[in-house]
């Protein structure tokens, strides 16, 4: 049996005349930058949220280096965020010219561990960015206490996290404001690089329009020096249409990984543990293994396609060879970096496909 790690071809299939349709009528229309569907999707993801603004960019990196601009962020200044993450994060904190203080993770949600945040806060401090990893929301609620009492700014990264909840409420509405991306394999994606903004603040909203659109309000009247970080309106096109079905495509992925924990249970991997207070969207399914590379290339020969979120720690990597951290600095994190692998999960994978791939995790673990 083959197992694609993601198989966005057989979620087009699913929705391939509504995508034509409503593909076909932007080119019919013409309004191809910033047209009538960018506004049509920012309206609409963002009530999906619970946020009163969506502002849509080119991608979740755009959003974030958008809103740390847009809370004026920049030298001198530190933003607390998660030491296991993708990169984009800390690319967003460092090319706005502020500094990324690192914190480990919680062991349980890979997200970053709000009980290690305070001892981080300097008086350089101006935000929290915590990421919301593999569709597992953060503890917002831990993390707003925290920043309410230092008076910091918090901005989400819920790039990967598209509709996931805590207690009840949906990331993207819970810190001061949120960047999603929207890239093809995200749980929300177009048919290109995209993202979108959250807030419920008119003048962050404002500003962050403006930011996006080379710093105009006005057409040729530029009050700030911007980016040309649009929204194109294909890709909120094909978002329009991917929206409603984002609440099914979700249970999907949650039966999946139920289906999953219940096959490797009893077997010598860790599977993914869920606060009582979190309801994740299993961007990923992550599970830990002492020989991680020997089960990679087991799952391949067999062909199932696995992957690896992240291998090498952000304070590891060449590119932050300035950063003030060596290893040993982070063990969470760089432990649980050697052990991670990533199972084929997606809306429309079948239970013989996940009975096949624990099956095969059980041949190789014994």
């Amino acid at each position: 049996m083959k197992v694609p790690f993601v198989d966005l071809r057989a979620q087009y299939q699913t929705i391939k005349e509504d995508v034509q349709e409503a593909v076909l009528a932007v080119m019919e229309r013409g309004d191809f930058v910033l047209g009538g569907k960018v506004t049509e999707f920012e309206k609409a993801f963002a009530e999906y949220c619970g946020s009163e603004y969506g502002i849509g960019v080119d991608s979740g990196y755009s959003a974030l280096e958008i809103l740390v601009q847009a809370y004026d962020i920049g030298a001198g200044d530190e933003v607390i965020t998660s030491a296991n993450t993708f990169i984009a994060t800390t690319l967003a904190i460092t090319n706005s010219g502020a500094v990324p203080v690192l914190v480990d993770m919680d062991p349980k949600t890979y997200n970053i561990d709000p009980a290690k945040i305070e001892a981080a806060i300097t008086p350089n401090t101006k935000a929290i960015m915590p990421v919301h990893l593999y569709g597992q929301p953060a503890d917002m609620e831990a993390i707003m206490e925290i920043a309410e009492k230092h008076n910091l700014i918090v901005i989400e990264d819920a790039s990967q996290a598209h509709g996931s909840k805590v207690n009840g409420k949906r990331v993207g509405a819970m810190g001061h404001a949120a960047g999603f991306s929207l890239y093809p394999g995200k749980n929300l994606g177009g048919y290109g690089d995209a993202g979108i903004i959250t807030t419920d603040d008119p003048k962050i909203d404002e500003k962050c329009r403006m930011l996006r659109n080379l710093g105009m309000k006005v057409k040729y009247y530029h009050d700030i020096k911007g980016y040309n970080h649009r929204l194109d309106t294909m890709q909120a096109a094909v978002l329009c249409v991917k929206l409603p079905h984002l609440d099914d495509w979700s249970q999907n992925r949650r039966n999946a990984a139920a289906r999953y924990t219940e096959k490797l249970q009893g077997l010598n991997v860790i599977t993914p543990s869920v606060p009582d207070w979190a309801e994740p969207v299993y961007h990923l399914y992550v599970i830990q293994v002492e020989d991680r590379d020997g089960l990679q290339k087991h799952l391949g020969d067999a062909g199932i396609q696995s992957g690896i979120h992240y291998p090498i720690p952000i304070h590891m990597q060449d590119a932050y060879a300035e950063l003030p951290y060596s290893e040993g600095d982070f063990p969470e994190t760089e432990g649980y970096a050697k052990k991670i692998l990533s199972l084929p999960i997606y809306p429309e994978i079948t239970d013989e496909m996940i009975d096949y791939v624990a099956a095969k995790v059980a041949e190789f673990t014994g």
